[in-house]
């Protein structure tokens, strides 16, 4: 088919999930609903091995579904897309990505076996994600399957909201449990009696209410009133016109086609149109792709039918696309927030001989793709490849699935328990990357976070001081990579990190820097910070019979293991709790070992919590930060034209930018010349440029080359020397104040020499009155083979820049090697260089400012140029005899 018809165009899309523990009969559920509905002719059936959404062998040599897939059912008035989801605990990730796109769900339960430990973990998701849910509780034709025990059971999870919709509840007490639910429907249901549909879906999509079916999805029982149910009461979402889509999940056809599955969410797609990730209105540069939607395919099962139209709500596999992920968010669309399920475990591949270890990881990357939270890691120093997976069964899944698809008969190490790192205080990281013509220093503040919250970014940073295009660069690499923590170099997380402050060089500076100085920061911070090891926890309920609580009791404590007192009754106790994964372990082998078959040990993520032994992990991973050198967390200066690695716990008293955490606790008085310590030293030809100026100013320097020697007269410490004035020095940015000052930049228009023969005369005046040291500086970085000139022009020093060198980079390293010993001051009106030189300890004006601090120096030169020729004249006509005014008063009259 080439489209959709007429009549599906108009029904309403529904996208319902089918979620359970796994073998309480899904899959066979799916079946029922898609037979009963017209979409399949012939009932399948796990164990025969033709369920009609069990696609892959694997799945039906297992009798599980491994991965979820869609049909189509379609109904009276809406068109519901079902999504199989895995059962296993193995295959939790895909089944929670699946989640993102659900407008409802169909929890199935067992009913012989009732609430289970993975159907507590999935309505926690369910609540997690706010999707409305029925309940279908399956095999009720069994023994010991009983509604009431089952909806008493489901009370546990949320106290109200549980109703019973079979066929054999009365309609009045249905009625009277539906209004118990809301205090609206109350009001409504006591003054008309009844309540409508509208009001029953209202109350679904509110979570309010969850319809419950009873009945055996083998025999057909409960399946049609479940169907009735679905096309009554799901809820029927609203889509903005503007276009969205949610990606959930990657995939390869038979004939390796790359597909992108993912949920229209607003507007429409249409077959080649042009899909980015880049947001609306967003105009900078990054890391952003544009691909056509080469074919839009609608599932169902293993066959699939090719549609050139989408509209919102619609599930398809989109081809064309290569750069797309689970969880991302196309047009309005934000990106998913990170999974709660993580794998626990990692493991090393073992590969046949004579393969290339990293050719295998290349092309293993194809599976990373499709499920993102394997985290397939090259550890080149072992020239070995690592995995992170949930369990056992996910491991031989993967030996089969590589071999199939790559042809290479692999094997897993004994698996090990992933640990996370986080801190306990609030620490600053600073991160300096300066080889020479490179420059970034970025600070970092690290922050503990609440327990489970992962990694949280954000920069408080002020845009005068980085640019934002900078932040955004930072920002970006924190989030790129996994940050390696210092304890065992596992992962970190719950840390929130915030960009403080960072420093950029107009010339110098490349993207790459900053993910030099990004990396080192949080390293450096890390290292400063008190560390704790997280491992995973397990959330148990165990249900044993009252003589063995004992001996449980006795082994979780040996576990290190948290629970509450033993609830006992009829001769059964329950025992509720959290305990180390690495602990508990294959207990469940165990319980059923002491209790004679009669425990029951129900496991769920509790999530990441502090290390039982810490110690015993730290010393067995053996792991030194320090030489790591792919996390180095030292930074880099640039000394005599050379980067220098500076030591981590060095780096404070090294670095450009001041502490953002270390304020000093009283006011102090900023001095020019005194500033922070830095790394900064230009090459020795600039240094002589430097000396050169001074030396034709105070002399030559003189060093003593002996100690003096002590004597009755001389103690060793030495009288304080006489204060001398100390003189000052003023650079000028030539060309930006020539064009500054508009008489000036007029001149230069026709004659660029004279501009700069008359601002060279004008601060020939303005030093001769201020009695400064005045450096000019022009840029002649553009004229090949220039070695650059220091001359003197009668009382000013005039500096032309060399080669590859500009009147910037030559204010900078001045200010900084001068700024050392005397006062400075620097005139420009380039702001990156004013907050350059301040770090220097320079003071600044800008060119207007200076304009009119010379325009003040002329007009008192002028002044004092009148008062001499007036005294001049008193003299003349007081050696000719000629009566004069009193002389006080003349010079009263000069001041006015």
């Amino acid at each position: 088919m080439s489209g959709q018809t007429e009549e599906n165009k108009q029904k309403i899309p529904i996208c319902a999930g089918l979620l359970a523990h796994v073998d309480a009969g899904k899959t066979t559920l799916s079946e029922g609903l898609l037979y009963l509905g017209g979409s399949i002719r012939q009932l399948g059936r796990v164990d025969h091995q033709d369920a009609f959404l069990d696609t892959f062998a694997l799945e039906r040599q297992r009798g599980i579904t491994i991965f979820s897939k869609q049909a189509i059912l379609p109904l009276k008035e809406v068109e519901l897309t079902l999504l199989d989801t895995p059962g296993h605990v193995d295959f939790s990730s895909e089944m929670e990505r699946t989640l993102q796109v659900l407008d409802c769900a169909i929890l199935v339960i067992s009913g012989p076996q009732g609430l289970q430990s993975h159907t507590r973990t999935l309505w926690n998701l369910l609540e997690r994600y706010h999707i409305p849910t029925f309940i279908f509780c399956n095999k009720m034709d069994l023994p010991g399957a009983e509604a009431e025990n089952l909806l008493h059971q489901l009370g546990q999870l949320q106290k109200t909201g549980f109703v019973n919709f079979s066929p054999e509840e009365p309609l009045e007490k249905r009625l009277e449990n539906l209004a118990l639910c809301d205090e609206r429907t109350m009001e409504t249901y006591l003054e008309q009696g009844e309540i409508t549909r509208e009001e029953i879906r209202r109350l679904v999509a509110e979570r309010k209410v969850f319809p419950c079916y009873f009945g055996s999805a083998l025999r057909l029982n409960g399946v049609e009133e479940l169907r009735e149910g679905l096309e009554q009461y799901a809820p029927r979402p609203q889509y903005p016109s503007a276009f969205g889509a949610r990606v959930f999940k990657i995939a390869r056809d038979p004939q390796g086609v790359r597909l992108t599955y993912l949920k229209v969410t607003g507007g429409e797609l249409k077959v080649k149109a042009l899909l980015t990730n880049r947001p609306a209105g967003e105009t900078a540069p990054g890391e952003y792709w544009e691909e056509k939607a080469d074919q839009l395919r609608l599932y169902s099962g293993a066959k699939y039918q090719t549609i050139s139209l989408a509209q919102a709500g619609t599930v398809c596999a989109v081809t064309g696309l290569t750069h797309t992920y689970p969880g991302e968010g196309l047009g309005f669309e934000e990106n998913s927030e990170s999974p709660f399920l993580e794998p626990v475990l990692s493991s090393r591949m073992i590969l046949p001989e004579g393969c290339d270890p990293y050719a295998v990881f290349l092309r293993l990357r194809q599976l990373e793709e499709e499920d993102p939270q394997l985290h397939l890691v090259w550890n080149e120093s072992l020239g070995e490849i690592h995995l992170q997976v949930m369990g056992k069964i996910q491991l031989e899944v993967l030996r089969q699935v590589i071999s199939e698809r790559f042809g290479l008969e692999v094997d897993f190490g004994p698996g090990s328990i992933l640990y996370r790192e986080t801190i306990l205080d609030t620490v600053e990281g600073v991160g300096h990357f300066e080889p020479l013509r490179h420059y970034a220093e970025v600070h970092l503040i690290l922050r503990p976070g609440p327990r489970g919250s992962g990694l949280q970014f954000d920069s408080s940073c002020s845009e005068d001081q980085l640019d934002r295009n900078w932040q955004r660069l930072i920002l970006t690499h924190l989030k790129e990579r996994i940050h390696p923590g210092v304890l065992t170099g596992s992962p970190i997380t719950d840390l929130h990190i915030t960009l403080a402050a960072g420093k950029a060089h107009l010339k110098h500076t490349e993207g790459g820097d900053f993910r030099q100085a990004t990396y080192r920061a949080v390293r450096q911070g890390l290292m400063k910070a008190q560390n704790q090891l997280l491992e995973p926890w397990y959330s148990f309920r165990l249900e044993l019979p009252s003589a063995a609580v004992g001996r449980a009791m006795s082994d979780l404590q040996r576990m290190g293991a948290q629970f509450q007192p033993p609830e006992t009754s009829d001769g059964q106790s329950i025992l509720t709790g959290s305990a180390p994964v690495s602990a508990m372990g294959d207990y469940q082998t165990e319980v059923t070992s002491y209790t004679q078959g009669q425990g029951r040990l129900s496991c769920t993520i509790l999530g990441y919590l502090p290390c039982h032994n810490t110690e015993e992990v730290v010393a067995a991973k053996g792991y030194d930060p320090l030489r790591d050198l792919e996390n180095p967390p030292d930074s880099v200066f640039c000394s005599h034209g050379a980067g220098v690695v500076v030591p981590w716990d060095q780096v404070d008293s090294q670095m450009h930018l001041e502490s953002v955490l270390k304020k000093p606790s009283s006011p102090t008085v900023v001095v020019a010349g005194s500033v922070p310590r830095s790394s900064y030293s230009g090459s020795l030809e600039e240094d002589k440029e430097l000396q050169a100026i001074f030396e034709r100013t105070y002399g030559p320097i003189r060093r003593r080359d002996t100690p003096l020697p002590l004597g009755p007269e001389r103690s060793l410490t030495p009288p304080p020397p006489p204060e001398e004035p100390v003189p000052e020095y003023l650079l000028v940015d030539g060309y930006n104040i020539l064009f500054a000052w508009e008489e000036l930049k007029t001149l230069a228009k026709t004659n660029i020499d004279a501009a700069r023969q008359a601002l060279m005369d004008l601060l020939c005046n303005y030093q001769g009155y201020k009695n400064c040291v005045l450096i000019l500086v022009f840029d002649a970085y553009k004229v090949p083979g220039n070695t650059g000139t220091v001359s003197r022009y009668h009382n000013i020093y005039v500096v032309y820049t060399k080669e590859a060198e500009t009147a910037d980079a030559y204010i900078e390293k001045a200010t900084f090697d001068i700024g050392q010993r005397h006062k400075v001051r620097v005139a420009t009106s380039d702001g990156l260089e004013q907050l350059i030189i301040l770090g220097h300890g320079a003071l600044r004006i800008s060119a207007k400012a200076f304009r009119e601090e010379v325009e003040r120096v002329e007009g008192l030169i002028s002044a004092a140029i009148a008062e001499n020729a007036r005294r001049n004249r008193f003299r003349d006509k007081e050696a000719a005899g000629i009566p004069i005014p009193d002389l006080e008063e003349s010079q009263e009259d000069v001041k006015g």
